[in-house]
């Protein structure tokens, strides 16, 4: 938009903001793009699904290379998993062992 019909703009519409400053109108526009949107929102939990689902990948890959029953992830790879996270990283393991898909029920 050209300069004068911005100008012209903000007098008509906004008569309140013609005396603000120029640091005004930036925080303005930095607030406005910095607003939550709802591909920022659902953007982290997409990553931590498919964070989960390839670590299922990983693992189903593993288990089927090594020639062992996939009931073992169940069985084995998951309590370890867990015990890993709660002794090495100190975190609670149960957020993250639910998002890896290793069930027979899932499969």
């Amino acid at each position: 938009m050209k300069p004068s019909k911005l100008q012209d703009h903000l007098r008509r519409c906004h008569p309140d903001k013609t005396e603000k400053d120029l640091k005004y109108f930036q925080t303005l526009k930095d607030k406005f793009q910095k607003r939550p949107t709802l591909d920022r929102m659902f953007a982290s939990t997409s990553q931590r699904n498919d964070d989960g689902l390839r670590a299922s990948y990983n693992i189903s890959l593993l288990i089927a290379k090594s020639g062992k029953p996939h009931t073992i992830g169940e069985k084995l790879i998951l309590p370890a998993v867990e015990e890993l996270l709660k002794t090495v990283l100190h975190k609670p393991a149960s957020d993250v062992i639910k998002r890896i898909p290793l069930s027979q029920k899932n499969s």
